[in-house]
């Protein structure tokens, strides 16, 4: 009795929090595929800067990089390359944050990850906005601090 009233409870609460909205859905679909980080730029910052992205690797080891995105699992694997680049897959779990969708703003989450999908960082992951999404293009930003003023990272995506 007392496992059914669980059951039962587990099953109202789902109901009530609903599901992933249209918008997340869609999303989520657009980003299914392989895309290649095309390009990464400082907007508003003019200048040369020594950017480590998602404390892996130079920004200019990201360009060019492929990128595989699973939606059904939330999954992904990235290649970094270029000169001096390690050329390994790294792994990652993926999200979009749904806090923001109704006005049409995401938030992208990501968390590097072993081969088998588990946490590299101690459950610590990085938290991008997600700017622009077509089938073909995606742009990501990321603001960090420089100086004690925003610094923001932009990450241009093309499939």
């Amino acid at each position: 009795m007392k496992k059914y009233l669980i059951l039962v409870s587990m099953t109202v609460l789902m109901a009530a929090c609903g599901g992933t909205s249209k918008v997340a859905k869609e999303a989520r679909k657009t980003f299914d595929g392989n895309w290649t980080l095309t390009s990464i730029t400082y907007p508003n910052n003019p200048g040369d800067f020594n950017v480590t992205l998602f404390n892996e690797a130079t920004a200019s080891c990201f360009e060019n990089s492929t990128w595989d995105f699973v939606s059904n699992n939330n999954r992904g694997t990235y290649t970094v390359s270029g000169m001096g680049c390690d050329g390994e897959t790294n792994f990652f779990i993926w999200s979009i944050d749904e806090e923001n969708t109704p006005a049409g703003i995401y938030d992208f989450l990501l968390k590097p990850t072993n081969d088998n999908y588990k946490s590299t960082t101690g459950n610590q992951g990085f938290r991008l906005n997600l700017k622009n999404l077509t089938d073909n293009n995606m742009v990501w930003e990321q603001t960090v601090s420089l100086d004690g003023s925003p610094f923001t990272i932009r990450m241009n995506f093309s499939k």
